[in-house]
Parts: C-alpha cells; sequence; structure tokens
C-alpha cells in the first residue's frame, strides 16, 4: 500500500485563513494590534531564515512583528536587559528568543527570564508546569502542530499506542504531557538513546512521532504495517532536505505520513501565531 500524506503545508494555510478572522475581530473589538517580538543573537542562517518566515506569517494574519537583531558578541547581561524591556512593553505580546544563542549566553538563563505570559514558545517552567496539569496557557508550538495534523485529518489518539522517538524539552516531553491529558487519552511510550531493541518498541506504535535529528533514521523494518507515522526531524543534506523518517521505504508500510518539507514545520510556525492571540486576549482581559 501507499500512505496518504498528512499535508502540514494545506492545512497551516487553512489555519492562517481562520486566524486572520480572529485576529482582524480582536482588533476590531479591544483596538489592540497583536504584537509578536523576535530576539536573534547573530547570524545563523538557519535561524536568519525561521525568523523571516515567521515574520512574513505575522503579516498574512494580521499580527504586528518585531525584529530585535542582536550582534553574536553580544554579553548574557545585554540580552537579559532587552528581554526586561520587552517584558515591561504592554504594546508585545508574545516574546520569541531564536534558539540556538551564542555560547557566552545561557540558553536556561534566557528561557527562564521570559515574563511567563508572553513565552509564546511555552519554554519556561512555569508554562511547562501547567502543561503537565493539564491546563496550560500555551501549548508548545511543535507539539500542538502534531497534534492539530493528527486531530484535522481525523485521526484520534484515544486509546492508540503512540510511540514518540526523542526526549527533547521541545519536541518529545511536551507531546507526550500533551497525550496523555484526559482527551487525548493515548498510552505513550518515549524512546531515547538507552532504549534497548528500539525497533521492537516502535513496531508497537499506532502512530510513531520521530523527532531525533538524524536523517532516514527510521527504515520500514521499524514501523507496524497501517501506521501513522509523523515525521519532525529535517536534516539537511547532500540531497536537501530530509526527516527522521526514510520517506520512501516508510510511506509503503504507513496508512499516514507526513512530508519533509512540508509536514510539522509550517503547522510550528502557525501555531506561534496562535500563542500569540492568545497572549494578546489574556493580556486585554
Amino acid at each position: 500500500m501507499s500512505a496518504e500524506i498528512l499535508d502540514g503545508k494545506l492545512l497551516a494555510r487553512q489555519i492562517r485563513g481562520e486566524l486572520a478572522e480572529e485576529v482582524a475581530a480582536f482588533v476590531a473589538s479591544r483596538g489592540v494590534v497583536p504584537t509578536l517580538a523576535a530576539v536573534l543573537v547573530g547570524s545563523d542562517p538557519a535561524s536568519e531564515v525561521y525568523v523571516r518566515n515567521k515574520r512574513r506569517d505575522c503579516k498574512e494574519v494580521g499580527i504586528e512583528s518585531q525584529l530585535h537583531a542582536l550582534p553574536v558578541e553580544t554579553s548574557q547581561e545585554e540580552l537579559l536587559t532587552l528581554i526586561a524591556r520587552l517584558n515591561a512593553d504592554d504594546r508585545v505580546h508574545g516574546i520569541l528568543v531564536q534558539l540556538p544563542v551564542p555560547e557566552q549566553i545561557s540558553t536556561e538563563v534566557v528561557l527562564a527570564s521570559v515574563d511567563p505570559s508572553k513565552d509564546v514558545d511555552a519554554f519556561h517552567a512555569e508554562n511547562v508546569g501547567k502543561i503537565v496539569q493539564g491546563r496550560p496557557r500555551f501549548l508548545p508550538c511543535t507539539p500542538n502542530g502534531v497534534m492539530e495534523l493528527l486531530k484535522r485529518n481525523g485521526l484520534s489518539t484515544v486509546g492508540q499506542h503512540v510511540v514518540i522517538v526523542g526526549r527533547s524539552d521541545i519536541v518529545g516531553k511536551p507531546l507526550a504531557n500533551m497525550l496523555i491529558q484526559r482527551g487525548a487519552d493515548a498510552t505513550v511510550t518515549v524512546c531515547h538513546s538507552r532504549t534497548r531493541d528500539l525497533p521492537s518498541v516502535t513496531r508497537l506504535a499506532d502512530i510513531l512521532v520521530v523527532a531525533i535529528g538524524r536523517a532516514n533514521f527510521v527504515t520500514a523494518e521499524m514501523v507496524k504495517p497501517g501506521a501513522v507515522v509523523v515525521d519532525v526531524g529535517i536534516n539537511r543534506t547532500d540531497d536537501g532536505l530530509v526527516g527522521d523518517v526514510d520517506f520512501a521505504g516508510v510511506s509503503e508500510v504507513a496508512s499516514w505520513i507526513t512530508p519533509v518539507p512540508g509536514g510539522v514545520g509550517p503547522l510550528t510556525r502557525v501555531m506561534l501565531l496562535v500563542n500569540t492571540l492568545t497572549a494578546a486576549r489574556e493580556a486585554t482581559g
């Protein structure tokens, strides 16, 4: 069989259309334009592209965007001063610190310095705790993109065994916490570098989510026939961008599969816009 495609690009376009209407209604009723401030330290090419795309997305839905670009030699104290200023600025509703930051800056310290009510990436410990407790202020962008991709394609997680390959703070851990909440009701297994006989575990998955950053790592032999496969990986190779899943082989085994690019990535960006509107609503009562 050949898997059906989970088209994140098409779905992101649909959600942006819905969001544009919501933002217009919000602006009309509150007289406030939701505003996202992006902070970029240094000149990492991938980060620059990502921030540029986010700014374009903001413009499309009517969200104001700011870019605060700092030189690579910026000190941690200088960056924290900027974040404190953005925290205190009532006109700014969401703050995004683009990662990675240069080595002289502590990622943990910087993320902890963002006001939780403006932490639209949902990285602050307070927001992570709320997710674990099932009462989130914001949902983290990539995991929420995965959830929306499944839900809007009619793929229920209720009673399903979801295997997540990767335990990062950005994808694996928060997604696992979201999937075990009431309403999602999945049974979740999280795999990592110490998992024994990984293929025997991944073959148990009704829904397999892969986020480890290793090109074409998951092969057809690691996938249960008929499983839904969500590839979160983006790897730059001589042949272009590829995911963590061997798309050609796995698509002959799975029932649904995400392409790379064009799968989860576009939804990650649009969920940031959703969180920015949520932050603006909370800030204006």
